[in-house]
């Protein structure tokens, strides 16, 4: 009676020792799981974050144009697009700052063939996301104005390439800025000054419709001249 109740207890103690066992596996499997879970989330976001960032900041609505340098006029330019991207322009480049009134396309399109950015907003943004602008545009070779008539609240431009943006906030603008200003692949004259032109604004010196005509040149009378009369003599 004595080694059946000993054996019972070892089957006991056995059995109980698997039941622990099986317990402990259990509880394994599901940490191991668990951590898997975490893990494979964890890639997930990661990889969502890196695709997400890659979309919000892509250049892909970047558009493009063929306009050679070097064209320059005394006029009026009607441009294709607006605002322009490049063509003709006047001889006089803006300087390159920032401006709290329109300025003359053609004077703006002659910076941007010097490697200006020139950021367009309509006039009636709130003054927070002009102030963003300002920021952006505090840097050598970019341009900052307002344009009526603007198709979108900002518009990023430089020589042969535009990008139309949803506000100041928009991520691609420092990364449009950070590779088209004076670049030197885009850049027709690079190199050449921003500084040093003109700083006035549309208002001030509008860009006349047409080119103004030299002024005839002075030649000299042919008209015979007078002989002068003898002078009177006093009297005797």
């Amino acid at each position: 009676m004595t080694k059946e109740k000993t054996q019972a207890r070892r089957e006991h103690l056995a059995r109980m020792r698997a039941e622990q066992k099986r317990k402990e596996r259990r509880t394994a499997l599901l940490m191991w799981g668990a951590g898997g879970a975490v893990i494979v989330l964890l890639v997930g976001l990661v990889a969502f974050y890196l695709i997400n960032e890659r979309v919000v900041t892509s250049l892909d609505a970047v558009t493009s144009a063929k306009y050679a340098g070097g064209q320059h006029v005394a006029a009026k330019v009607s441009y294709k697009e607006n605002p322009p991207m490049g063509g003709e322009h006047n001889p006089g480049w803006q300087n390159c700052g920032i401006y709290d009134q329109p300025i003359n396309s053609e004077n703006a399109v002659h910076s941007m063939e010097h490697g200006a950015v020139w950021i367009t907003y309509q006039p009636d943004l709130p003054k927070d996301q002009v102030a963003r602008l300002k920021e952006l545009a505090s840097k050598d070779y970019m341009l900052l104005s307002p344009y009526p008539g603007l198709p979108a609240k900002v518009v990023a431009s430089s020589w042969n390439k535009q990008l139309k943006l949803d506000g100041a906030d928009d991520p691609r603008l420092p990364k449009y800025i950070a590779k088209y200003r004076n670049n030197s692949a885009e850049t027709p004259e690079f190199g050449a000054s921003c500084s040093g032109g003109i700083s006035t604004t549309t208002a001030e010196a509008p860009i006349p419709a047409t080119a103004p005509t030299a002024a005839p040149s002075q030649k000299p009378s042919t008209a015979p001249k007078a002989t002068p009369s003898p002078s009177a003599t006093p009297s005797s």
